[in-house]
């Protein structure tokens, strides 16, 4: 028998449309793939970027705010917020990953259909608001990103990085498992709002047992956004993987990664940020020193991109200590506002750097796409030597990207770091802010070494360039969004605040 709590209604579709649309779309494109074989990759592709695009103009109109799923999924201004950036992630790779077969062969229709996959269980994650729904989404998003790192079989360094990921990723989502399962032995429910309330009526400390089960949660999200000490399989991932698949793997999951790693700590244990202040500060700071230093003795560009990736999610985490003041409903009310208003401007501050850091690693990808000589990808740093006098438009474009990521002004990196460590200054992490401004200072070496290569250093190779026509929109796009942003950040800034209030409340 079927009782109304089991009975779907209107808004619990109304609110997962996004999701619909790019499943029941990869299910299609599945189907006519397998008809017309790998010869079909640029219609299932051209494809896959409509379907993403209408599911993108869905999450734009919706202006709802639901818990739906009987409080599973929640569908509110920050999971639109990080959906959007998802989407757009996945939009603008699909071109690159296009230019990469067409040019090194091996390309297989299955590959925009798993991201697109991926990509589903991405949007998922960021609505979660149940260990149970996290799970899941986090699983799907997984399970398609093994099968990509892996997508090139005749490849022995495609199937090691596919090999590497899924043991390790198999390793952290049951770390994550064992977490959520100790969260639900002593909270007695998986919904993201009951944890909450229990963690509000608890007398004294929160048990030891619910805080065990906190920091193993925290090390299987950790392990998603690679984050130190459980970052070792990026470096080895992305250098592996196909390029056009590294592109991906840089962009889109990070974002929802880390979107999913503030909904899952903020939403329920926003009471208890003490508890879990001092695993994220120690794990903040760690990967902002590990991924300054340890980048710059690379010779390899992907793996350089892979401990960049590390520092820059150090810097996110930054970001999410600073929401971790006291918000207990006990307070005075004066300072309560104050505290709350604090964690919204952190919260507010890691969304802006995931917008930015998205548009800096998507152009610094494209342009690396584009390093070809006598038809062969090169990865290595020493292929960019003399590429503004071969290339000049392409090293105009890496430089910016490297200026922005390194931070400096007046680009958009800059603004991304100054909106972290302004929230570290506000929530009294001084030691922090301290330390992210020193590993950006070391961290800027091996961003303006590149730079050097390029302007100052002779050819060693010659370069051709490969971009098509969409490429070539993608990369001035992310370069004049970097460049411009000083001159209108209001939008990204608004639509980021409106984002941390919905999660902060």
């Amino acid at each position: 028998m079927i009782t109304q709590q089991t009975v779907f209604t209107l808004a619990d579709l109304d609110s997962v449309l996004p999701e619909v649309i790019v499943a029941v779309g990869a299910m299609i494109l599945l189907v006519f793939g397998v008809f017309r074989g790998d010869s079909s990759l640029k219609t299932v592709a051209l494809g896959a970027v409509l379907t993403l695009v209408a599911a993108l103009l869905v999450a734009f109109t919706y202006d709802g705010a639901a818990v739906t799923f009987q409080g599973a999924f929640a569908m509110d201004g920050f999971a639109r917020f990080a959906k959007i950036l998802i989407l757009i992630g996945a939009i603008l790779t699909l071109p690159l990953a296009l230019d990469y077969f067409e040019a090194e062969g091996g390309g297989r229709f299955e590959f925009p259909i798993l991201v697109m996959l991926a990509v589903a269980g991405m949007m998922i994650m960021v609505s979660a608001n149940d260990l149970i729904t996290l799970y899941t989404g986090l699983e799907l998003q997984s399970l398609s990103l093994y099968v990509l790192a892996a997508i090139r079989r005749d490849d022995a360094r495609s199937t090691e990085a596919g090999l590497k990921y899924f043991v390790l990723g198999a390793l952290s989502s049951g770390m994550l498992l064992y977490g959520a399962s100790m969260v639900y032995g002593f909270s007695g429910t998986t919904l993201f709002d009951r944890i909450a309330n229990v963690l509000q009526t608890v007398e004294g400390p929160a048990p030891v047992g619910l805080i065990v089960g906190l920091v193993f949660l925290i090390a299987g999200l950790a392990f998603k956004v690679s984050a130190v000490p459980f970052h070792m399989w990026t470096p080895d991932v992305y250098e592996g993987s196909p390029t056009a698949v590294t592109a991906f793997f840089a962009a889109a999951p990070k974002v929802a990664a880390m979107a999913l790693f503030l909904r899952t700590i903020l939403a329920p244990f926003g009471e208890i940020g003490h508890e879990w202040l001092q695993v994220v500060w120690i794990v903040a700071l760690a990967s902002m020193i590990l991924g300054s230093l340890a980048a710059i003795g690379q010779t390899n560009i992907k793996r350089l991109l892979a401990y960049s990736s590390i520092g820059h999610i150090g810097f996110a985490l930054v970001g999410l200590a600073a929401a971790s003041v006291d918000r207990n409903a006990g307070m005075d009310a004066a300072a309560l506002a104050q505290n709350v208003a604090i964690a919204q401007g952190a919260v507010r501050a890691v969304l802006i750097y995931m917008a930015i850091y998205l548009s800096m690693t998507i152009g610094a990808f494209c342009v690396l796409l584009a390093l070809r000589a006598k038809g062969e990808l090169r990865e290595d740093i020493g292929a960019l030597a003399g590429l503004s006098k071969t290339r000049p438009a392409l090293a105009f474009a890496m430089a910016i990207f490297m200026f922005s990521l390194a931070g400096i002004p007046p680009l958009a990196g800059f603004w991304g770091k100054f909106y972290v460590f302004m929230a570290a200054i506000d929530a009294g992490l001084y030691v922090l802010a301290v330390a992210g401004v020193l590993s950006s200072v070391i961290g800027a070496y091996y961003y303006l070494r590149i730079v050097k290569l390029m302007y100052f250093d002779e050819p060693t190779v010659a370069i051709e360039s490969t971009l098509s026509a969409p490429s070539g929109v993608i990369l001035a796009g992310t370069s004049a969004f970097n460049v411009l942003f000083i001159l209108a950040p209001a939008p990204l800034v608004a639509a980021a605040t409106v984002a941390a209030q919905a999660l902060i409340r």
